[in-house]
């Protein structure tokens, strides 16, 4: 696992907004709290498809993601998808099996 470079520059327009990314980790291959706090998910990337589906969590811990929080479902299609959803207990990835997936966010 790697982070992209904060402050690069990642930009993404939605519905007439801009927002930035001011960091992101990739090529995650295993459950992981990409941040912890508040913050906003801005994009991810599936990079290898897999044989299961993810998801994204809107909480501080691996332990504490579950549907409740759940903001998003990472699909078995690789691809980038835009997401730009706010969170306030922290960004956590679920992988399903075989996924290899990469987050930006602020």
């Amino acid at each position: 696992m790697s982070d992209f470079t904060p402050g690069s520059g990642y930009a993404v327009q939605i519905a007439g907004s801009v927002s930035i990314a001011t960091g992101g980790t990739s090529n995650i291959t295993a459950d992981t709290v990409v941040k912890a706090g508040s913050g906003r998910v801005i994009r991810f990337n599936v990079l290898v498809a897999g044989s299961g589906a993810g998801a994204i969590h809107d909480a501080g811990t691996t332990g504490a993601a579950a549907t409740a929080n759940q903001i998003a479902v990472i699909p078995q299609t690789v691809g980038i998808y835009t997401l730009e959803w706010p969170v306030s207990n922290g960004i956590v990835v679920k992988i399903g099996t075989g996924q290899t997936v990469a987050v930006s966010y602020t």
